[in-house]
């Protein structure tokens, strides 16, 4: 586990990662506190989706990136740092130090189609799965689950 590159608030972005080729999390919803949305970018072609956690399209996702992505990829900076999401995303910032705001401007300005795939079941159960270990209590036992995990100090 990776410390955060800088504190972020999780009302806007409460579950954001780089994992299976994308940039992917879960983005509340600007107007309705009940809903979220499922975003994700892919690397390399920077399609994107986003849809609501039951996969009601986005309304702002009409042939670009929209507000919840948007939200998404400055999360992402602030999580794992603007130099790791561009690398991850394969976006070229040229000489320029990444930031935010330039991987954005790198990818729209790339014109990236809408994904084929939907990932936001995926995605969402992903998430869910995190907020569960938020409500154990705190241990030093193992998680069963993760028993595949090599202890510390483990030798081969």
């Amino acid at each position: 586990m990776l410390a955060p590159a800088r504190p972020r608030k999780l009302a806007k972005v409460p579950f954001v990662e780089l994992a299976e080729g994308r940039l992917q999390g879960v983005v509340s919803s600007g107007s309705d506190v009940e809903r979220v949305y499922v975003s994700s970018v892919e690397a390399g072609t920077y399609a994107f989706a986003c849809s609501t956690n039951n996969n009601r399209p986005c309304g702002g996702a009409r042939g670009s990136f929209c507000n919840h992505i948007r939200a998404l990829i400055g999360e992402a900076a602030l999580q794992y740092g603007a130099e790791r999401v561009a690398r991850s995303l394969r976006v070229d910032t040229g000489d320029a130090e990444p930031t935010a705001a330039g991987v954005t401007a790198v990818m729209t300005g790339a014109r990236p189609a809408p994904a084929e795939t939907r990932t936001a079941a995926t995605v969402f159960s992903r998430f869910l799965r995190h907020l569960a270990y938020l409500e154990l209590a705190p241990s030093t036992v193992p998680l069963p689950e993760m028993h595949w995990f090599p202890p510390a100090g483990a030798v081969a």
